[in-house]
This record gives C-alpha cells, structure tokens and sequence, in this order.
C-alpha cells in the first residue's frame, strides 16, 4: 500500500508541474496584478479606495480600445506599430473636418459633426487596408509596413495641423469622451465593450477560431480551408479601427487634437498585450490576457503616483515589468514546444 501511494505521489508532482508550466504565461500576469495591488495598498493608505479604482480604469480606458485591435494582430504572430499613429491621424481628421463643418455652417444651423465622425472612420478603415494590401499582397512583413505606416500616419498629422492645435470635435464624441453615465464615464464604457466584443468574437465566432489558426499554425490552416491573407487582413484592419476610435475618444478626453499626442500608446498598447500574456509567437491568449495586462500597467502607473517615485525611475521600471513579460513569454513558448516535442 505505501509502495503504491509513494508511486502516486511522485506521478502527480510532474502532472501539477506540467500543468503550471502549460499555463506560465497566464498565472504570472495575475499574480504579478495581485502583488502590485497588496504592495501599493500597504505602501499608500489612498490607494486601495473606490475613488481610485475608477481613477485606474479611466486611465487604462484609451490604452484598452487599442490593445483590443493589437490583440487580433498578436495572435496571428504579427505586430502593429502604427497604432499610436493612426490614432493621431483619426484624432485630428475628426477635428479638422469638424472645423471645416462649422466654418462651412453659413446658416448658423447647429452642426452634429456626423460627416466629420464618419470621415474619420473611413480614414482609419483606409489606413488599415494599406496596411493588409501591403503585408498579405505585396508581402511586405508586418513590422516594416507598420513602421512605414507610422510615418504616413505622423505625415497626415503635420499637414493637417502644422504645429496647431485643435479643439474643435463633434458633440457625440465630446460626450464619450468627457461626461459620464451616473458614476461611470463613458470612456470607460467604450473601453468596456471593445473589450467584450473583442472577447465574444474570438471566443465564439468561426472568425475568431481562425484567428487561433493561424496564429498557432499558418500551413495547417491553409490545409484545412482558411484563407490566411483575408485573416491578417482583417486583423490589420480591425486594428487600425479600434486605434482610430480611440484617437477619436481619445481627442475628446484630452480636451484637444495635436501631433504626437498618442505616441506613448504605442508601447502601452503593446505592453498590456505582451504583460497580460498573449504569446508573441501567436495562436494564445486573448481578451482577458489583455484585460489581466492592462491592469497591472494601469496599477502600477498609479501606484507609483501614490509612493510620489521619482519620474525618471518610473520609466525604468515599466521597462523592467515588460522585460520580465517578454522573457517569460519566450520561456513559455520554449516550454511548450519541449511538450509538444515527440519522445525518442
């Protein structure tokens, strides 16, 4: 009897192993947000209240509407780094041709700025598709046209505004973008069901089960019927969208439209994809990656407001937490293909 529990004790010691290591890329992130949550409560007495819990998530809210995007595109093992760019680029088209609505508005009739929301939308869709034209037709590789993207993108910026600035943007978005419903502002809102749609879509549509395909393994899924280059063109474009909603939502929250006003979304977007665990090599992860990611870099930001950090080294730790996500994310793929590896 002994003999055989010891047996079954050592068997279940490499099960539970092999189960933790499987799933690595998704237990660190949560346990990495509920460290930061405990660390930051004990070290500031105003951290852990209700005021500032709505005070992270309306900071994450802008970040959130573009990692939705960024995730389709990550888990089809490709990148966007155009993200931050074309959410300027929709940002200050919506206020431009708002502007241009209200000088045309010879009338004096109030202007809804339906023509220059819908403009805006179509510029991002634009962007977008030459993004997908130039990495599933010409096959340029999705770092590259993305990085030449982010320079049309920052190109459309200057013209526009040539060093200006602008306030001027329709009154749906100004709502969506500074007023709430009750406690709960609308931007927070938005960020919400991008998420949820985002979720829903991957999780239950064949769509979103072509996305994992693809990601987990591009051959396999031509041989069984996908057409891969509609994939990572939609994924391309469904990216360049939700970047453009958020520069729309996102010029409203700021109060203005200005040239490089999202740069720094681009790293955030990517991080909170990267910390929350969707695998760079593509087909895992998810939404909740991204919501668990998004979390500990909206925690952490504010956190480190709390114990009043130095600036400068603030930077250097979200470097840090990121380093640590892009290692484990390598060290989990490694693991994976160790498993997946046939005996001898």
């Amino acid at each position: 009897m002994s003999a055989r529990v010891t047996e079954t004790g050592r068997g279940a010691s490499p099960a539970v192993m092999n189960w933790l290591r499987g799933r690595l890329s998704n237990i660190a992130p949560f346990l990495t947000l509920l460290f930061l949550i405990v660390f930051f409560s004990i070290a500031s007495p105003s951290f852990a209240t209700l005021g500032n819990v709505g005070n992270i998530l309306n900071q994450i809210s802008i970040t959130a509407i573009m990692a939705v995007g960024l995730t389709y595109v990550i888990l089809c093992a490709e990148i966007d780094l155009s993200v931050a760019s074309v959410a300027n680029a929709t940002g200050i088209v919506l206020a431009y041709f708002t502007l241009q609505d209200s000088y045309a508005n010879i009338a004096n009739v109030p202007v809804d700025g339906w023509a220059a929301i819908l403009l805006a939308l179509a510029s991002c869709f634009a962007l977008g598709a030459v993004n997908a034209f130039g990495v599933t037709r010409i096959g340029i590789p999705s770092f590259i046209m993305t990085l030449a993207m982010l320079q049309i993108g920052a190109g459309i910026c200057a013209m526009l505004v040539r060093g200006q600035i602008a306030y001027n943007v329709p009154p749906l978005i100004a709502t969506l973008g500074q007023k709430a419903l009750g406690p709960i502002p609308y931007v927070v809102i938005v960020a919400a069901v991008f998420l949820l749609v985002g979720h829903l879509v991957l999780t239950y549509t064949r769509f979103g089960r072509y996305v994992y395909m693809v990601g987990g393994n591009r051959e396999a899924a031509e041989y069984s019927g996908v057409n891969v280059k509609l994939v990572l063109a939609s994924v391309m474009i469904i990216s360049a969208v939700c970047s453009g909603t958020a520069g729309m939502v996102g010029v409203a929250y700021f109060g203005s439209a200005q040239q490089n006003e999202f740069d720094s979304y681009l790293l955030d977007s990517i991080s909170a994809v990267v910390v929350g665990g969707t695998s760079l090599f593509g087909g895992r992860g998810g939404i909740g990656n991204t919501i668990v990611g998004l979390l500990v870099l909206g925690v952490l930001n504010n956190g480190l407001d709390h114990i009043n950090i130095d600036s400068f080294l603030k930077i250097l730790i979200r470097g840090l937490i990121l380093l640590a996500a892009l290692i484990i994310n390598i060290y989990a793929q490694r693991l994976r293909s160790a498993q997946s590896a046939p005996a001898h």
